[in-house]
């Protein structure tokens, strides 16, 4: 039957908690492309900032396993299979093909507006985005991260869609193992923690894996959000005075471990990558049980918005960093780094960045996600009437 029978309560403290995660990103991809601020109080989260994909592969293995692991044997049958992945790329897809439009389209401004003025556009420049009709098939049947390509190419955030895409693909083999006690998803946690260390022994980016190797980061991260699931579904009904306290104490302590973490863990992509990614991914769990200070903060209003429009604002980021640099050729020689007004001017850029990332990421929020995904759940509600 529909899902709107048997989906479990929303968790108030997880939505919330989307929120700031892109907007760190949008920073961190902003900084790496024009410059830190000069600020280690700034700077320091902000280039750890790709860390905060942890916590979304993390939140989306927690997610699916809370709300489709009770039906996991249905996810073998075809119908089951093919309907809970119809379903999934209903929420990721629509959005992913906007963005790609939407790039298209600056690219298409950025060569119209620099000819008539002897420019040459960021689109036909050193270091430009891989934009070729190879890579867009790839990028069109989400398999652009599958360690096909040599480099990020399209809408390159969307690294993160490819993969969410073959994490869909495997659940229900994650489905079936998360069939158990909470010592199951001990040891599910564990293996993907275990997995992330065989990654960094290996990697001279740390965790900072995406067109190569992230379809090993993501295994490993949904997998600890996959066990975490099956420790909340065993605890969570437990309401005693103890084990509010512990929670609280969980959160606050997480809080502490991870500021070490960003400020005394040293440099970013190195070894010491896991001090940060484990407290984050553990941000899912004890955020789960909606109580505790941290989770009421993630509960107000502003956050639990920004959350409903964080998928938009990681995906549309990239497309605005490429208008910006477009704009910035047309700059007056004080505009520019070295220039007089270069410092106040790369702060003003990063504020209006995040602003227009947060207005169009709410924007394709109302305009297409939303509208797209309910057409095509109903879309997909007829054609598998008995498993939608």
């Amino acid at each position: 039957m529909a899902d709107s029978v048997s989906r479990p309560p929303e968790i108030r403290a997880l939505m919330g908690a989307r929120a700031l995660p892109p907007l760190v990103l949008v920073l961190f991809h902003f900084c790496e492309q024009s410059g830190y601020f000069g600020l280690r109080i700034l700077d320091a989260p902000i280039a750890k900032g790709y860390l905060w994909v942890e916590f979304f592969f993390a939140l989306s293995g927690f997610i699916l396993i809370y709300v489709y692991g009770g039906r996991a044997a249905k996810l073998w049958r075809p119908g089951g299979y093919l309907s809970f992945l119809a379903t999934r790329l209903a929420r990721l897809y629509p959005l992913h093909i906007a963005t790609i439009v939407i790039l298209a389209l600056i690219l298409w401004l950025s060569r119209a507006v620099c000819g008539p003025f002897g420019l040459i556009s960021i689109f036909d420049q050193p270091y430009h985005p891989v934009l070729t009709g190879q890579t867009l098939i790839g990028n069109l049947f989400l398999v652009q991260a599958w360690n096909l390509y040599p480099s990020l190419s399209w809408n390159a955030p969307a690294w993160f869609v490819s993969i969410e895409f073959l994490l869909c693909i495997l659940f229900p083999l994650f489905a079936t193992l998360a069939r158990g006690n909470a010592r199951r998803g001990v040891l599910i946690a564990a293996s993907g923690i275990a997995g992330l260390i065989a990654l960094l022994t290996f990697s001279r980016h740390g965790l900072d894996l995406t067109f190569h190797n992230g379809i090993y980061r993501g295994i490993a991260d949904f997998a600890v959000g996959v066990g975490f699931a099956v420790i909340f579904r065993n605890l969570r009904y437990t309401q005693t005075p103890m084990a509010t306290g512990l929670i609280w104490f969980g959160q606050i302590a997480l809080l502490a471990v991870l500021f070490f973490g960003i400020y005394q863990g040293g440099l970013p992509r190195t070894q010491k990558d896991l001090l940060i990614a484990v407290p984050i991914m553990a941000l899912v769990l004890l955020l789960a049980f909606d109580r505790g200070p941290l989770a009421r903060l993630m509960q107000t209003r502003t956050l639990m918005a920004l959350g409903e429009w964080s998928y938009a604002i990681y995906l549309v980021q990239y497309p605005l960093l490429q208008l910006l640099r477009t704009i910035r050729q047309f700059y007056p020689h004080q505009m520019l780094p070295l220039g007089e007004w270069g410092w106040t001017v790369h702060r003003v850029e990063a504020i209006v960045l995040l602003a227009a990332c947060i207005a169009a990421g709410a924007a394709l929020t109302w305009l297409v996600e939303q509208p797209a995904n309910r057409w095509l759940r109903r879309r997909i509600a007829t054609a598998f009437p008995r498993t939608a």
